[in-house]
């Protein structure tokens, strides 16, 4: 049992240019988008921890005088204060002795999602810690935890912008590396439908044309190279198989065509119903040439019979078509025929054809007739029959003119 397998379709060099620049623009975007992700948020770890830090300072100088005038009311508004500010999420202000001496914290609605808190816990694992100093010394310390929704949403930002610029830093490349590939596809193209033109219609005439792509360039005229041998050896080819056809369908000596190409000619003729009905037939055959032969030798016989066919031939213009069938044996076939009374007119006016003499080119001359026999195509329905009946015509003919002769 065969088993027909279709072969799924091929993609085109454009496609595949296309989807290489896509997977390689892809891939080379995801990795620059993660090393910048990654160098931001590297970044903007030190700057939170930094701008923290500097937060703290500036709390800590603010909660000075409370600690040293030991007013926990002032200390507890003064954070509460600075807290509204959004610049920290809670506050713990430790006198000289570690106690708690005024707290802050975030209120419940401001607290910051999951997301936000394990991105907070990243960038600070620990509270910051401030030491508080008056006159060179320590007189408590400050504990500030950053305020989560602050970080995430600029965390948050600055991704979305990178994965922005990325995307749209992609498209371009995508668009410049499309438009670059448009003269490697254009070259490529070219060079296919000259390709395919030569294979499929054999037209060798086709040339590649220039390129500016200096490996296309080098192809295209070792290609055009090949095809100018191919073209050479192509012309040779035809008026080889022209000549071979020519010989084999075309007596040698007279040019007329021969037996082989009646065969075909009256085949067809008679294969066709139309032309069939309008068309008859001639067969000639040469009264006493083999006396011409004996007398005066086959070079001459040679020169009567190029000149019956030559005869034959003014005789028959373009409408009708002579055929040398060996010897002195000739056939006319007849086209536009519509009667028998126009075909013996015919018979008659090629009688006359060839009264008058036959120049030997030895300065002598020679008189030759030859009986002609017709049958008419739309009274037979098959070659053979059509052929013994001209034949029987013209030895019917033949035979009348030797007893008149006799």
């Amino acid at each position: 049992m065969n088993k027909e397998f279709t072969s799924a379709p091929r993609l085109t060099f454009k496609r595949t240019l296309r989807r290489i620049s896509i997977i390689s623009v892809l891939i080379t975007m995801t990795l620059v988008w993660l090393l910048l992700c990654i160098a931001s948020v590297v970044s903007l770890k030190q700057y939170a921890q930094r701008n923290l830090e500097l937060t703290s300072a500036t709390v800590s100088r603010s909660l000075e005088a409370t600690l040293v005038f030991n007013d926990t009311t002032a200390a507890n508004e003064a954070l509460a204060t600075l807290g509204k500010q959004g610049q920290f999420s809670s506050a713990v202000l430790l006198d000289r002795y570690d106690h708690p001496f005024a707290t802050w914290t975030m209120g419940p609605n401001d607290r910051a999602d999951p997301l936000s808190k394990l991105v907070s816990q990243w960038l600070f694992p620990q509270p910051i810690r401030q030491r508080v100093w008056h006159n060179n010394l320590p007189i408590g310390e400050l504990h500030l935890t950053a305020r989560d929704s602050l970080i995430s949403h600029f965390l948050w930002t600055s991704l979305a912008v990178l994965t922005g610029c990325i995307l749209f830093a992609a498209m371009v490349a995508l668009i410049i590396t499309r438009t670059l590939h448009n003269g490697v596809v254009t070259a490529l193209q070219n060079i296919t439908e000259v390709v395919h033109d030569v294979r499929s219609n054999r037209n060798f005439s086709r040339r590649v044309s220039e390129e500016r792509i200096d490996e296309f360039h080098r192809f295209g005229q070792d290609f055009n190279s090949l095809l100018d041998e191919m073209e050479e050896w192509q012309l040779k080819l035809q008026a080889k198989n022209a000549q071979l056809l020519r010989t084999a369908m075309h007596d040698p000596l007279t040019g007329l065509a021969n037996r082989a190409a009646f065969r075909t000619s009256i085949t067809a003729l008679m294969n066709d119903s139309l032309a069939r009905t309008n068309s008859a037939l001639l067969f000639l055959d040469g009264d006493d040439f083999k006396l011409i032969n004996d007398t005066w030798g086959h070079a001459a016989g040679d020169c009567v019979l190029i000149e019956v066919a030559r005869r034959m031939v003014e005789f028959s213009g373009e409408r009708h078509q002579p055929y040398r069938l060996g010897g002195d044996e000739f056939a006319i076939i007849l086209y536009g025929i519509h009667s028998e009374h126009e075909v013996l007119r015919l018979c008659a006016a090629l009688t006359q054809q060839f009264s008058p003499s036959y120049d030997l080119q030895n300065g002598l001359s020679t008189r030759m007739s030859l009986s002609i026999g017709f049958a008419l195509s739309w009274e037979h329905h098959s070659v053979e029959t059509l052929l013994d009946q001209a034949d029987r015509n013209m030895y019917l003919v033949k035979h009348q003119r030797s007893k008149n002769t006799a």
